[in-house]
């Protein structure tokens, strides 16, 4: 059994998110929490809550032992992309692409 949560519309890029998923991936909670805390990374904070909330949900909605949790899975996909534009010299003008990330992050226990 896995205990799973999304957190959607995350205004950060999901190249930078994913960098911060590769360091807790199959590390267990307790590890993983510690990892999130002294990553130097904007991502770490919207991770961090999210371990969280799913540590909790596992707890509380299918009696699992938080001692015993791992990451067993996590991933990110791309939100929607918001399109802005940079006036440029002569009248022209660049796209800002402020792009948007989807994260999924599971928890199973150890047998």
């Amino acid at each position: 059994m896995e205990a799973r949560a999304t957190q959607k519309y995350i205004r950060i890029s999901p190249r930078k998110v994913k960098v911060v998923l590769d360091l807790i991936r199959g590390k267990s909670y307790a590890e993983a929490i510690g990892i999130l805390r002294n990553t130097p990374k904007a991502a770490s904070e919207h991770v961090l809550k999210l371990l969280r909330k799913v540590a909790a949900d596992a707890e509380h909605n299918f009696s699992m032992d938080p001692e015993s949790l791992y990451v067993s899975e996590c991933y990110v996909g791309a939100g929607p992309t918001l399109k802005r534009i940079m006036p440029r010299g002569k009248g022209s003008a660049d796209r800002i692409l402020k792009r948007t990330s989807h994260v999924t992050v599971a928890v199973t226990e150890k047998q």
